[in-house]
């Protein structure tokens, strides 16, 4: 595809899309979204991983919440534009590669959704095209995002416990 993401010298190829319907409607599945990419991109073994490749942004920044806004970030992903509960797009980069992750979340009818993972990318000069042929190529790349839509989706699914039953079993149990 000639798709292109950004402007001027920014400008980004096209790499892939990969996409999850959801059984949650589209704010459960934004909540989710925030809260497993915080938990996933931002986690232990990704900050390690992002040392080691010379991410920028290097780390965390911003609120984390369902109100995430631009310029908060994760080690290698800036969030560059918000629109709830419809899109979060982030960019970043690091020694061999400079991209754009864009989540899209629509209804897909009654307290469903489809959320979507568009990456925009580019890998200049020899290490580069190396860290393409490993990354793309092996399929690494469409591994990690769809492992991540899943873990998304779940998320998504996971319903808070019911606040009424709740308040009866503590009054059951105050008699």
């Amino acid at each position: 595809m000639g798709e292109l993401a950004g402007s001027g010298s920014e400008r980004l190829p096209y790499i892939d899309v990969h996409e999850v319907e959801i059984a949650a409607d589209v704010n459960a599945a934004w909540g989710a979204l925030v809260r497993v990419g915080r938990g996933s991109l931002g986690g232990t073994g990704q900050r390690r991983l992002a040392q080691a490749l010379g991410v920028e942004p290097p780390s965390v920044s911003g609120r984390w919440t369902p109100e995430v806004e631009p310029g908060a970030a994760l080690p290698g992903f800036a969030v560059e534009r918000v629109r709830r509960p419809e899109l979060l797009s982030l960019r970043g980069g690091h020694r061999f590669s400079r991209y754009r992750l864009d989540f899209e979340l629509s209804a897909a009818g009654s307290d469903r959704s489809r959320l979507r993972a568009r990456t925009w990318a580019e890998f200049p000069g020899l290490a580069g095209a190396a860290y393409r042929a490993l990354v793309i190529g092996g399929g690494a790349h469409r591994l990690i995002v769809r492992r991540l839509l899943r873990r998304i989706a779940k998320a998504a699914c996971v319903r808070a416990p019911d606040s009424r039953l709740e308040d009866h079993a503590a009054r059951d149990a105050r008699s």
